[in-house]
Order: C-alpha cells, then sequence, then structure tokens
C-alpha cells in the first residue's frame, strides 16, 4: 500500500503534465488525472483502482481504503481540492474572464458570446450547462495555456453560492442577464434571487471590473450601484440598442450601434431572445470585434440541446424548448408563441420545479395565461398541472403526450414544447 501526500503547488505540477482532468471512470482516457467525487448516491473512490487501470495517470482520493497504487494521491477532501487546484490555475492565467449568471437565458448568452469572441480569439468556456460547484472548477482547469478569453457560466438555487464561485473564477467582466421566478424555493424569493445573483456584480465591483447590464431590467441598475465600469445593451437608453423587427419563424434583430445600424437574422426562435443577442454584440464591440464580424457570427449561430430549436416534421412546424423551465420563461414563450403567425397551434408543456410554496400559484398563472388565447389543443403533462383548475388535457408524463400526439393526425401546425428538464419533454417526439 503506498500513501502519496502532496501540497497544492505540487498537485498543480502533476496537473501541468496530465491536465485532463476528469471525474467519470467512464471517459477515462490515457494519461487523465482522475478525481474521485463523492455524492449523495455515490462514492468516486470506489472507481479509483479502474480510473488507473484505464489509463489515468493518477488518482486523487480521500479515503486511505483505496490507496492501492502510488499513483493514489490522498487528500482531505477531493471536491475541495479541485475547487483549490481551479482556483491555483486560474491565478496563473492573465487573461479576461466573462462570468455569466442570471435565471433564464444564460446557457444562450454564453454560447452566443462564444461564437463572437472565438471570430477573433482563442475562447475556453463553459461546456452544455457545466455551471454549478463542480462543473464550474472542472471549466476553469479545462482552459489551456495559450487561451486569450474565458467564458464561465454561472448557476446556483442559493445564496452564497455565485460568491463562491468568484473566489474560483476570478472574473474579469461579469453579465446577469435576468433576475426571474426560478429556484425561489432555494433563494427564499424574488428578492433572495437578486441577492444571490447579485454576488457576481459584487464580486466586480469590489475588483474593479467591467459589466454588461441590460437597461430594461430596472433592478439591474439597484444590483449594479457604484460599479464604475459599465458597458450597456437594451430597448433603449443604452450604449448598444436594439429590437425585433418581426415576429417571424425566426427572430430578425435591428441594433444600434454609437456608430452605425445592422440587422442581424438569427437561426433563433423567440423575440426574448433580443437580450441574448444584444448582450453578445455588446461584448464583441467592448473587444473590439468588428460589427460585420459580429453580425455574421450570431446569423451563423444555430441552437441546440432543445433551447428554442426550430423543428420541421413534413407541414408541421415545431419550437422545441425543453432544456429547462420557470415562470419567467414559460410565459415569455407562451405569449411569443401566441403572437406568432401560425394557423393552427397546439402548447405542449411540463411543469415547473423547485417553486417551493409559490408552486401552485405559478402554475394556475401559466393556465390564465393559456386560457387568453384560442389555441388548437393544450396539454399540460406532470408535477402541479395535476393541483390546478383548468379543463386542458392532461398527462402524467411526456412518454403518454407523446403517444397522444402520434395518433393524432396535424397539417400545417405549429408546437410549441416546453417544460423543466425533469419532465423530459423532448420525449414527445421519440414517441
Amino acid at each position: 500500500m503506498y500513501i502519496c501526500r502532496v501540497n497544492l503547488a505540487q498537485l498543480y505540477k502533476i496537473y501541468t503534465d496530465y491536465p485532463s482532468v476528469q471525474t467519470d471512470t467512464r471517459k477515462i482516457q490515457e494519461g487523465d488525472l482522475y478525481l474521485a467525487l463523492r455524492g449523495e448516491t455515490f462514492d468516486g473512490n470506489h472507481f479509483a483502482e479502474e480510473a488507473l487501470r484505464k489509463g489515468a495517470a493518477y488518482a486523487v482520493i480521500d479515503n486511505e481504503k483505496y490507496l492501492t497504487s502510488d499513483r493514489c494521491i490522498l487528500v482531505e477532501n477531493v471536491l475541495q481540492t479541485l475547487q483549490d487546484l481551479a482556483r491555483y490555475h486560474r491565478q496563473q492565467l492573465e487573461i479576461p474572464c466573462i462570468a455569466i449568471t442570471g435565471s433564464n437565458g444564460k446557457t444562450t448568452t454564453k454560447e452566443l458570446i462564444m461564437a463572437v469572441l472565438s471570430t477573433v480569439f482563442r475562447v475556453s468556456g463553459t461546456t452544455g450547462n457545466l455551471n454549478n460547484h463542480i462543473g464550474v472548477p472542472l471549466t476553469i482547469l479545462r482552459i489551456k495555456k495559450d487561451s486569450e478569453i474565458a467564458v464561465i457560466e454561472m448557476g446556483a438555487n442559493h445564496q452564497k453560492e455565485i460568491e463562491s464561485y468568484c473566489t474560483i473564477a476570478l472574473p474579469t467582466h461579469g453579465l446577469i442577464t435576468n433576475c426571474g421566478k426560478a429556484h425561489l424555493e432555494g433563494f427564499g424569493g424574488m428578492e433572495g434571487v437578486r441577492r444571490g445573483k447579485g454576488e457576481l456584480f459584487d464580486f466586480i465591483r469590489h475588483t474593479d471590473g467591467i459589466i454588461f447590464r441590460n437597461t430594461d431590467l430596472d433592478y439591474l441598475e439597484e444590483i449594479a450601484a457604484g460599479i464604475k465600469h459599465q458597458v450597456t445593451y437594451g430597448a433603449h437608453n443604452a450604449d448598444y440598442t436594439g429590437i425585433p423587427v418581426s415576429h417571424a419563424e425566426f427572430l430578425n434583430a435591428a441594433i444600434t450601434t454609437p456608430m452605425n445600424e445592422c440587422l442581424i437574422r438569427t437561426q433563433m426562435v423567440g423575440s426574448y431572445n433580443i437580450a441574448n443577442i444584444l448582450a453578445a454584440f455588446a461584448v464583441g464591440r467592448t473587444f473590439n470585434i468588428p460589427v460585420e464580424t459580429i453580425r455574421k457570427a450570431l446569423e451563423e449561430y444555430s441552437p441546440d440541446n432543445s433551447r428554442s430549436q426550430l423543428i420541421r416534421q413534413e407541414s408541421n412546424t415545431i419550437i422545441l424548448d425543453a432544456y429547462n423551465a420557470n415562470p419567467t420563461s414559460m410565459q415569455a414563450a407562451i405569449s411569443n408563441f401566441a403572437l406568432a403567425d401560425y394557423p393552427n397551434k397546439v402548447v405542449m408543456i411540463g411543469a415547473m420545479k423547485e417553486l417551493g410554496e409559490r408552486s401552485l400559484d405559478e402554475h394556475q398563472h401559466i393556465v390564465s395565461l393559456l386560457e387568453q388565447t384560442n389555441w388548437n389543443d393544450v396539454v399540460l403533462v406532470g408535477g402541479d398541472f395535476a393541483n390546478v383548475k383548468h379543463h386542458y388535457l392532461f398527462m402524467e408524463t411526456s412518454v403518454e403526450a407523446g403517444k397522444w400526439m402520434k395518433q393524432k393526425v396535424y397539417k400545417h401546425t405549429a408546437f410549441l414544447i416546453k417544460g423543466s428538464r425533469a419532465f423530459e419533454m423532448e420525449k414527445v417526439l421519440s414517441e
């Protein structure tokens, strides 16, 4: 049995020799550095030997019971070590880091910003939505030494969470997309949401960094009070202004800059994406990317992962926005769909999660919103839609909804499919 104890600087030297960090033995490649994280239902220490057998250079563990090789590194706590190692790595990188948080749109905004910045710079950033206490440090550790800018997404469901991520990512720039009705249970209401998201601006204020602020959201002005360096965007009274110019299937954005105007024809669905487009535009100009280059990057961006995707099936059109949902994003999607010019419309939405004592009221509010428009059909799926008053079709699962949809014969019909991740509304299309 071997015991290998190292300090952080020594572990960082090992990391620089083996910079591919992995926490899942199913993905181990030759030369990876395996970190044995623990969770409520699993213990990565169990798989340390397997990781080494598959080719990992070292396994970082926090249980002496699993010391079976001189390539095992014993630490007090693997998660804390992951975060400390990421912070140490970030401190070696003298590059801008843009941190993005918010209740809605942060992943889309992150993807758009990366698409714009990547036209000129070598950019590292969050993959998918690895935006939690594990994903943020893993993202930092994947930043290569030749990277010129980092873009880090930060998710949170309680206060002090964003603050902790900032101490790891050390952002130089910050952007809050919005503060909506998401994770109300963990944050303790809307004021808690604003305080929690505002922790990013607090860090920027204390480090004299730069923020990007949406002037359409009055509360962000209060959250940003005292921050010297602000780049603003919005429908009016901002450095970069823009409006949706049509309710066509794809969003067209007319943007005005201090020097000129441009029209961006996106591949994104929903006028609510105008704020995300404007944010990316403002970031691009702040880093001196030419307007035409930004326009081209935004027009070429095509959403995936069930985020505002437009899908054609014969004569039917499907708007699939099933990656996540909360009252704010649900209302925006339904309102936008109501305005869209389709001859026939069907709404299929899954319930919303993590709303605490507000859950029944928020689901009832969505029903009331649906009742303001005449739809061909409405299907409500799962959760508290079973516990509120409505006259619509209700099904327990998206699989049931998919079977129902398959039995129907729709032609020249548009569908809005949306819901919280837990209800996997994309399965409606796979049945």
